[in-house]
C-alpha cells in the first residue's frame, strides 16, 4: 500500500502566501517524478508543477514566477511554495508521484486526497 498525504491548505488573502506539503508512504522502493495538481470546480485537473528524479521542474505558466517546488527525497516529501496568491488560484491541490511499489512489483501513478487552497480578494 503507498500512501500520499497533504497538509498546509486553508483560507489566505490575494497576495499572501501558503506552502504545501506531501508525504509518501508505505511499500516505496523507489519515486520518480513527484508533482501537484490542482482542480477548482467545473474544470478539468491540470497540473501546477513537477520535479523529476533527477531534479528537473515544470510549472504551469499560470504560476510560473510565483510558485516554487522543492522535494525532500530522503523523507519522500515534496512541498509546493506559492507566492502572490491571486483568487484564481482557489481550488483543490492534489499531490501525485509515480511511485514503484515494492509490494506489487511495479510502477503506478498515486494520489493524496487533496486540500482546499481558497484565496479571497
Amino acid at each position: 500500500q503507498v500512501q500520499l498525504v497533504e497538509s498546509g491548505g486553508g483560507l489566505v488573502q490575494a497576495g499572501g502566501s501558503l506552502t504545501l506539503s506531501c508525504v509518501a508512504s508505505g511499500s516505496i522502493f523507489r519515486i520518480d517524478a513527484q508533482g501537484w495538481y490542482r482542480q477548482a470546480p467545473g474544470t478539468q485537473r491540470e497540473l501546477v508543477a513537477q520535479v523529476t528524479a533527477g531534479g528537473s521542474t515544470d510549472y504551469a505558466d499560470s504560476v510560473k514566477g510565483r510558485f516554487a517546488i522543492s522535494r525532500d527525497y530522503a523523507k519522500n516529501t515534496v512541498h509546493l511554495h506559492m507566492n502572490s496568491l491571486k483568487p484564481e488560484d482557489t481550488a483543490v491541490y492534489y499531490c501525485n508521484g509515480r511511485i514503484y511499489n515494492d509490494m506489487r512489483g511495479g510502477w503506478g501513478e498515486y494520489w493524496g486526497q487533496g486540500t482546499q487552497v481558497t484565496v479571497s480578494s
